[in-house]
């Protein structure tokens, strides 16, 4: 491909972005031999996309408004670095009118649709009459611009619940809300509208029928300059939470051929309605007959690999031929679809606390190299700092085969061996959703996660005799390479003597559980372990990437086991396992906070008080709403009882573990 032209054009590519996505764009932009300079904020000055790109430029405070936001400092970014064009990535301002304006004013090309394009798709509502002129079938619903309450209660009332509201501006679930009754609507469309304002700067809402046991279908679409308009096939992303998506694959395992040309035709006739121009992509909602427009992003999605995967097409390359005035370098008919991809979204977030997100630093990083059908699309690594100001998405893991049950296998595999330490991640919950029976048999809506989320996030099972040998291999690991008492030691050679025996005992627990005693016996001759009362041979050398070559009554594993002070993180063929280990040399104490006070999970802003002091609570009841990486979190009462005090108001910019409110138990 003659790339001489896009050289003329523009030789030096500034990323409006950060993460995941930066690295992306910064990977092939570099492969096409464009000078890339990465933009950041404070909370980033260590983060991988700017290690990975030739230069970068400060933007500000880590404050996502006053650094990636911040339409005139990414501008004068692009100015100081000699940057002649800009790739928004996905968020921030990748769908931001605005700024590709700003960028046109500027003389920066845009990588992405124009401005108009933007205000004619991405609002939900305008892009909604504009499809139904164009015969694109929608779902029923109100998309006018009146936003009074009696407004949107009488178009809610007239199209029957359970309706869906949703952020006109919004996208990635911020901002949608689902009402089955009607005096449930004026608290969803204010809690809504809030978190629209916060994330998009715009609160209107629209009103739609809530599509029962919905499916999640979206078609790639990529124009260019010169009036050619092409899909790219469809992916299916209906394994979904809190309207987020998951997993995605493609092509969807939902459609026939016949239905696979419809909707590629549909998405196709969408964006023909705008003249599009850059990568996008139409969004419907399927109810298992018909597919209905629900709308279009006007940018690059996250799970754009999986399309790459199935087409052969570096999405990336084609904005950037696209931005520099090139034809698409293909035509529709030379579109071909090859196998089956699917994606997990590795998310800082713990799925045993809601899905709160989790925020600090990386200790460990272990992740499979990437190789033959399998992808890792990454934006941290160890030693890097999760910050609470922004989206908490770590990487993606991307599986292909020629079938999608070998894709399936593929990407199980690749999260089975997947370990990511200092922040709680969903890894565990991606395995168990991957693995499911009704996953593989596609037996899904977009509620299914919802319906199993006390399956996906059900409690570990106890650890048994691999788990406990592979604690005391890492502890003994530890010590060894701490070079303490190695001559007592019995890791690896250090612990044999011509003579006697020693022996030692470790004391595990398992959360709240009871604690277990493991006996080692080492000295002359080999090493055993006493567990349960029966004694097993024990041996264990250091293996790669943190793991351990481990030989259990005749019996070799090769197991991970990660030590941080006294916890314990252990991965065998049985699963993920966290143990504490009882020092008893001490050190052992932990805080314990009273239940009584309800303190920050994580730093945040107070959004909302949602009971006065003195009010009598049952357990459950709501407080108060903190806003969290750009997602609202509702504390509530942990037990019935009395309202004793409000520590904070609206707008309280709080820390961790900082106390908010305290309860006093109803027989107090």
């Amino acid at each position: 491909m003659d790339r001489s032209k896009l050289y003329r054009r523009f030789h030096t590519l500034l990323i409006a972005n950060r993460g995941e996505i930066a690295v992306r764009v910064i990977r092939t932009a570099r492969a096409m031999g464009l000078r890339t300079v990465a933009v950041y904020s404070e909370a980033d000055r260590d983060a991988l996309h700017i290690a990975v790109a030739d230069e970068a430029v400060l933007l500000g405070p880590s404050r996502a408004r006053d650094s990636y936001l911040n339409i005139e400092r990414v501008i004068e970014a692009a100015r100081r670095s000699g940057a002649e064009a800009i790739h928004p990535g996905y968020g921030f301002l990748s769908e931001n009118a605005e700024f590709a304006d700003a960028c046109a004013k500027a003389g920066i090309v845009f990588v992405g649709p124009t401005g108009a394009m933007m205000r004619a798709m991405g609002s939900k509502s305008g892009s909604k009459l504009l499809m139904e002129k164009a015969g694109v079938p929608l779902v029923p619903g109100y998309h006018g611009e009146a936003q009074d309450d009696a407004t949107l209660a009488k178009a809610s009332a007239k199209i029957g619940f359970p309706v869906l509201v949703k952020a006109s501006a919004g996208g990635g679930g911020r901002g949608m809300r689902i009402v089955r009754k009607a005096d449930e609507l004026l608290a969803s469309i204010e809690s809504a509208k809030r978190e629209a304002k916060a994330a998009f700067g715009d609160d209107r809402v629209l009103i739609e029928k809530l599509v029962q046991n919905p499916r999640h279908i979206e078609v790639q679409v990529i124009g260019d300059s010169h009036g050619h308009l092409l899909s790219l096939f469809e992916r299916e992303c209906t394994l979904q939470r809190r309207h987020q998506k998951v997993i995605e694959e493609a092509p969807s395992p939902t459609l026939n051929a016949a239905q696979r040309d419809a909707v590629c035709a549909a998405a196709r006739k969408a964006a023909g309605a705008v003249g599009y121009v850059g990568a996008g992509t139409i969004e419907f909602v399927s109810d298992g007959k018909d597919v209905f427009f629900i709308e279009m992003n006007t940018r690059l999605q996250v799970e754009h690999p999986v399309t790459e995967l199935i087409t052969g097409v570096d999405l990336v390359e084609w904005q950037l031929l696209i931005a520099a005035g090139e034809k698409l370098p293909m035509t529709q008919d030379q579109i071909t679809l090859r196998g089956h991809a699917i994606e997990a979204r590795v998310y800082a977030e713990n799925p045993g606390k809601n899905f709160m997100p989790s925020v600090g630093k990386i200790r460990s990083w272990n992740v499979p190299e990437q190789a033959a059908g399998l992808r890792i699309d990454a934006g941290y690594r160890a030693g890097d700092t999760v910050s609470p100001h922004y989206d908490a998405m770590l990487a993606k893991v991307i599986a292909w085969a020629p079938t999608r049950d070998n894709a399936i296998d593929r990407l199980t595999h690749a999260l089975s061996e997947s370990d990511v330490r200092g922040v709680v991640t969903n890894i565990p919950f991606l395995a168990a959703l991957v693995g499911h029976p009704a996953v593989r048999a596609n037996a899904i809506d977009t509620g299914f996660i919802e319906r199993e989320l006390d399956h996906l996030t059900a409690a570990p099972k106890p650890p048994g005799a691999l788990e406990f040998a592979a604690a005391v291999a890492a502890i003994l690991q530890s010590e060894a390479e701490a070079d303490t008492d190695v001559a007592k030691s019995p890791w690896g050679t250090a612990g044999w003597m011509p003579v006697g025996r020693r022996q030692r005992v470790f004391t595990f627990r398992q959360g709240q559980g009871s604690e277990q005693r493991i006996g080692l016996h080492y000295g002359k001759g080999p090493a055993t372990l006493v567990l349960g009362g029966r004694e097993i041979g024990f041996a264990a050398v250091p293996g790669v990437a943190q793991g351990i070559d481990l030989t259990l009554d005749g019996i070799k594993s090769h197991v991970v086991a990660i030590m941080e002070g006294h916890e314990l993180y252990v991965r065998t063929r049985n699963g993920r396992f966290d143990l504490h280990w009882v020092d008893p040399f001490g050190g052992d104490d932990e805080e314990q906070v009273g239940e009584d006070r309800i303190v920050a999970p994580l730093p945040g802003t107070v959004v909302a008080l949602l009971a006065e002091v003195g009010t009598k609570l049952e357990k459950g009841a709501p407080i108060l709403t903190l806003e969290v990486m750009k997602m609202e979190q509702t504390l509530r009462a942990p037990f019935a009882g009395v309202l004793k005090a409000i520590k904070c108001k609206v707008g309280d910019i709080v820390g961790e573990g900082v106390e908010l409110a305290e309860i006093e138990p109803a027989d107090g």
